[in-house]
């Protein structure tokens, strides 16, 4: 059976739209600047919903490469100082914004009930690592010491990303750890990218899948990284130790370039003492839930990482 014949049915129509839209796939287009307009635009005429039990505001915190902006998501009958999440938006270390996901933002914190802070940080080419976690850290940080006026308690925070958001979270608790930061509560690392070696086995077979494929990834590491060397910061997979991080949620799709290191990744947390639960997803690509989130599969999957938000923050259910 070929790869696109494993796809998820109800996934699949976003999947052949793209290919139609753009034969080759998103990494198939050259320019960079060309690509993310390509992924905004995709983005942006994704249906949206009404919230308006629902506060959004827009925050400035101080990278160290200048001012970021932050995204606040405030349920208006929310607790506070109450529950809250931390959350870094994906796109390959090249690519997204605070738009990006700001429609599951909304979902996110209307269904939960809880603040959502969603953190920017730079790209590469133009700003390689360490500039992306450096951010995100700096973000992370300014949250904790902002937490009461956004609503949140201090001791109930946890941080969740996607792709290389969650290769990014995963960076980021690596760093508070080591920092004797802010202790996060929870911790929710999505498909994370987290190694720049591409020697598994899923990172050779997907290839075609238009989305999210080996040479796409390959690239986009080469620009991340500009020739410095990993480390445990730039790709979590080369830590050695992974002892000390808050509980842990991980989940991936079974046709996901990054499938077989996010498994190494949840062997090797439980490991190291971390208690962490982790979900494969028969039939789901790279991000198939925001592709097609009308999919009885992508509610599932994000049902299952409501459940587990609930259960990591003590969330009344």
């Amino acid at each position: 059976m070929s790869l696109w014949d494993r796809i998820d049915e109800e996934s699949k129509g976003p999947l052949e739209a793209l290919w139609e839209a753009l034969p080759g796939g998103l990494n198939g287009i050259p320019d960079i600047v060309a690509r993310r307009a390509a992924m905004s635009a995709s983005r942006a005429a994704a249906p949206k919903g009404e919230y308006p039990d629902l506060t959004i505001s827009v925050h400035t915190y101080s990278g160290p490469g200048g001012d970021l902006s932050l995204r606040l998501y405030r349920p208006n009958d929310a607790a506070s100082p109450g529950p809250g999440l931390i959350y870094i938006h994906g796109g390959g270390m090249i690519m997204g914004d605070l738009d990006s996901q700001d429609e599951n933002m909304r979902e996110a914190a209307t269904a939960l009930g809880i603040p959502i802070a969603s953190i920017d940080y730079r790209k590469a080419p133009e700003h390689p690592y360490p500039a992306a976690p450096e951010d995100c850290y700096a973000g992370v940080c300014w949250v904790f010491e902002h937490a009461t006026d956004l609503g949140m308690d201090i001791s109930n925070i946890g941080l969740m990303g996607a792709s290389a958001g969650g290769g990014l979270a995963l960076a980021v608790a690596l760093m508070l750890r080591d920092r004797s930061g802010p202790a996060l509560k929870y911790l929710l690392p999505i498909y994370p990218m987290i190694d720049d070696r591409h020697a598994t086995a899923s990172s050779h077979e997907v290839v075609d899948i238009g989305i999210w494929d080996r040479a796409g990834s390959i690239e986009a590491w080469g620009w991340y990284l500009a020739g410095a060397e990993a480390d445990a910061y730039a790709a979590p997979a080369r830590a050695e130790d992974l002892s000390g991080l808050p509980p842990s949620y991980i989940d991936v799709g079974d046709l996901d370039l990054f499938r077989d290191e996010d498994i190494t990744l949840a062997q090797r947390l439980s490991a190291a003492g971390v208690p962490v639960e982790f979900h494969l997803w028969t039939g789901a690509y790279h991000a198939s839930e925001l592709f097609a989130p009308k999919a009885r599969l992508s509610q599932q999957i994000w049902t299952a990482r409501y459940q587990a938000i609930r259960r990591m923050a003590e969330l009344a259910t």
